[in-house]
Formats: structure tokens, C-alpha cells, sequence
């Protein structure tokens, strides 16, 4: 259920369509690639780890997809490469984050879209995260927590937001989509998974 309702989301905002060309940005071993594929988008994954990216490589080997090793704060594209660009849990590892944003709205055309998804500082899942982080974790210790308002103000052009996963990981199925279902309605911007979504004027 996690990963159906993160990518509803992500899908939602992006809108992906055949024959566009889009950036995942941070794509890491390509979880969420795979739907924008399907969509018959050509995808260029870039991630700054080398085996995240071989692997991406081989499940998507015969797919519209390219793999390019690169970084965020320094996209090594030209300005205006893309129709859209998605970047889904990459942020939270980018203390930069403005600058990070900048890069992906140079390399996307004038009329495409940006979307960014990070783990919501604001959502159930935020404080266990930050448990681990005090305990050290090798992973959670470098991340960096935003809410959908802190993502939105990392543009000065206006964007929308939006959450999904508004129920713990060990929420029983049944009472889990009752209350994504109650969130969406509400238009909660507290669920777990953050996401907004810029357009490029």
C-alpha cells in the first residue's frame, strides 16, 4: 500500500506522457522509474552512486532508459534538456536544497514541470526516523526532514503540495486505506510522503 499510494502521488503531480523525455534526479536503483516508463516517457536516471545506477541499468535493460552518474547540485545537462524532471527521496541527503532546485529548473523546457517528494518532517513516520538518526544510523543520521511548506518555499515560483501514507507502517491493511482515504479528502499535509510540484513559466 506504501509503495501504491507514493506513486499515485508522484504520478498525479508528474503526468507523464508517451514520448516525453524526463530526468529522475536521484533515481538510485530505480523504484520509481519503472511507472514513468510505463507511461511511455523516455527517462534519464541520474544518481551520484555508481552501483545504484548499475543495477538500475540492468532492470531496465530494453527500456527507454539511460543511466548517467552525476549530481544534483551540479546537473552535467544543458539548460532546457527536459520536458519534466522528478526527484522523489533524494533531497532529504542535500543540505543545499535550494540550489538543488535551481538545477532541476534550468534543465527542464519552459512549460514542463518539476516535482520533488521527500519523507514529511510534518508525518507519522518523521519521528522514528529521527530516533534512528540519534541512535546513529548510517543513513538517517545525514538526512534532512522538510514539510511540504518548507519544500514549497525552496522556489520562489508558486507550486502546489500534496501527502500521501497518512497511517503507521504497521497500520493493518483494512484501517490503512480508511485513513489514506479520510487524508486525501481532508487534504492533509501531514502523511508520511511529501510531494510538490512546480511549473516552469
Amino acid at each position: 500500500l506504501v509503495r501504491k499510494y507514493e506513486s499515485e502521488l508522484m504520478l498525479d503531480f508528474l503526468k507523464p506522457a508517451p514520448g516525453e523525455t524526463i530526468l529522475d534526479a536521484g533515481c538510485g536503483t530505480g523504484v520509481f522509474t519503472r511507472d514513468i516508463i510505463s507511461s511511455g516517457s523516455k527517462v534519464v536516471g541520474l544518481d551520484i552512486s555508481f552501483p545504484m545506477l548499475r543495477r538500475a541499468t540492468e532492470t531496465f535493460r530494453g527500456s527507454p532508459f539511460s543511466a548517467v552518474r552525476g549530481d544534483i547540485l551540479t546537473l552535467p545537462f544543458l539548460a532546457e534538456s527536459f520536458d519534466k524532471v522528478v526527484s522523489i527521496t533524494a533531497l532529504e541527503f542535500i543540505a543545499d536544497a535550494r540550489n538543488a532546485v535551481n538545477e532541476l529548473f534550468r534543465v527542464v523546457k519552459k512549460g514542463g514541470v518539476i516535482v520533488m517528494a521527500t519523507l514529511n518532517s510534518r508525518g507519522p513516520w518523521a519521528e522514528r526516523r529521527r530516533e534512528e538518526a540519534r541512535k546513529g544510523h548510517s543513513i538517517f543520521s545525514k538526512a534532512v526532514l522538510r514539510s511540504p511548506e518548507d519544500l514549497l518555499s525552496l522556489s520562489s515560483v508558486k507550486g502546489e503540495a500534496g501527502t500521501a501514507i497518512h497511517f503507521e507502517k504497521e497500520t493493518p491493511p483494512e484501517k490503512a486505506v480508511k485513513a489514506e482515504d479520510e487524508g486525501r479528502i481532508k487534504g492533509s499535509m501531514t502523511g508520511a510522503f511529501a510531494a510538490v510540484r512546480w511549473l516552469k513559466l
